[in-house]
């Protein structure tokens, strides 16, 4: 049986009708200018910022690595730049945000998890791509990444912000993340970028036996807070660690 065609870097997802069932076709993209920095490309800097990460309890040294290469000032505005080693979230449009790094750091941490915290990860699903930022981060630390966004405009920004990075590991898919992306399952880790009421089915159908989902999620209170959870061969173990605040995840496409 001929293998299903994955996407390239990076991929659309188009709406589809009822019934029906496609893979989104590859992109092929041209070589864009590297940005010329604003002050901000010292490795010191960042190396500040990890710094930071690993005395707030940040361990995994390949996550501590990803944060000290990947940029993040070259994934906020302009105007922003002087706040992007800061540990604060910041607006990208579309009344989004870029998670602080500390967030990122440690949700990626909890993604790995202490079995493959050096060996890393297989695939993984990203939900809510964003300006791109995470996804950058978890191609340092993952075989490979499908990462989906809802909303058009963030998925072009998603698209411009990662070109220049030539990362060939990772699939950005615009469309409804809270079906996930079947065509690249089963996932050896699933996270997401924006928090819900309740695990979308498909999330916990994608995931491989083994793998994990990190993802921001309600309490009984109906308080957001990081929630972890693990397929085994007998079913879900879930948990509940601390308090976030993230976007609502949202159905549909924008």
């Amino acid at each position: 049986m001929q293998q299903p065609r994955r996407p390239g870097f990076p991929a659309r997802l188009p709406p589809l009708q009822p019934g029906t069932a496609r893979a989104p076709a590859a992109v092929p993209l041209a070589p864009a200018p590297r940005p010329q920095g604003v002050g901000l490309d010292s490795a010191a800097v960042r190396a500040r910022m990890v710094q930071r990460l690993a005395a707030a309890g940040i361990q995994a040294l390949p996550v501590l690595q990803a944060m000290q290469d990947v940029e993040r000032h070259r994934f906020v505005d302009t105007a922003l730049v002087n706040q992007a080693y800061e540990d604060t979230s910041l607006p990208i449009g579309l009344g989004q945000t870029i998670s602080k790094p500390s967030v990122v750091a440690r949700m990626v941490q909890l993604l790995l998890g202490a079995p493959v915290a050096v060996a890393g990860l297989g695939r993984v699903l990203e939900i809510g791509t964003g300006c791109g930022y995470q996804a950058a981060v978890l191609a340092r630390v993952a075989r490979e990444v499908y990462s989906m966004e809802r909303l058009r405009g963030l998925h072009e920004r998603a698209r411009a912000n990662l070109r220049p990075l030539r990362l060939a590991n990772v699939h950005l898919i615009f469309g409804d993340g809270m079906g996930g992306y079947a065509q690249g399952a089963p996932y050896a880790g699933i996270i997401a970028a924006a928090g819900g009421e309740a695990v979308p089915p498909a999330w916990y159908q994608q995931l491989a036996v083994g793998g994990r989902l990190v993802a921001p999620m309600a309490d009984s209170r109906g308080q957001q807070a990081l929630l972890v959870v693990d397929k085994t061969e007998h079913g879900f173990q879930e948990r509940l660690l601390e308090a976030v605040h993230f976007v609502p995840l949202k159905s549909g496409v924008a």
